[in-house]
């Protein structure tokens, strides 16, 4: 997980909006919220995936904040660089790319083909990835994002009007029926909804 100062979430009080931005600043003003005498479920979702955030509410707002801060993981080191089989080694000054060994299953006439490349197997397989990357990079935005709403849309908007077909129409990419389904959701709810769904119909 991402964290407490870069994660940004948003934060909802039943149907409306409490609070958006570093998961941090969320906690505090749910924290505050909560020991206001807020009522309704108190939800955060991470901005980008919409999956659901824990957090521990117990004490004081020092205490989640520190909490959390204390939580904060730090970024894993790349891995060693690790020699493929097929590669030559290469003199000093190589950069370390962080290769993880993995075993590869394909027909001898693709091992045959792969060995042929200039570089061998290896290197082949990691540009023929780059390039399948690359070329699927729209879709895969495209597929995360509808993934992103619907995961929010089922948490807040299950029991709305139109859900069923506002759903369809993210999935099939119908910027005009989505809208239309969505329009007489909460306010906050569509807002949040509308702004996950705008990758999933750009």
């Amino acid at each position: 997980m991402n964290s407490s100062q870069s994660q940004t979430c948003s934060a909802f009080a039943g149907s409306n909006l409490l609070a958006s931005g570093a998961l941090a600043q969320v906690a505090v003003a749910a924290k505050a919220a909560l020991d206001g005498g807020e009522s309704a479920s108190i939800l955060i979702f991470d901005d980008v995936t919409s999956q659901l955030v824990e957090v521990d509410f117990r004490g004081t707002a020092t205490d989640v904040a520190q909490r959390l801060a204390a939580s904060t993981v730090a970024e894993p080191a790349l891995e060693p660089a690790v020699q493929a089989n097929d590669e030559p080694a290469r003199g000093r000054g190589r950069p370390k790319l962080g290769v993880v060994p993995r075993e590869v299953t394909l027909l001898p006439r693709h091992w045959e083909w792969l060995n042929a490349q200039p570089g061998g197997a290896s290197v082949a397989l990691r540009k023929l990835v780059e390039a399948a990357r690359h070329a699927n990079e729209g879709k895969d935005r495209q597929r995360k994002a509808q993934e992103a709403c619907y995961r929010f849309m089922a948490a807040m908007a299950g029991d709305q009007p139109g859900f069923e077909e506002a759903s369809r129409a993210l999935f099939a990419g119908d910027a005009v029926q989505w809208a239309s389904q969505i329009a007489r959701w909460p306010t906050d709810i569509r807002n949040h909804a509308d702004k996950l769904a705008a990758a999933a119909f750009a």
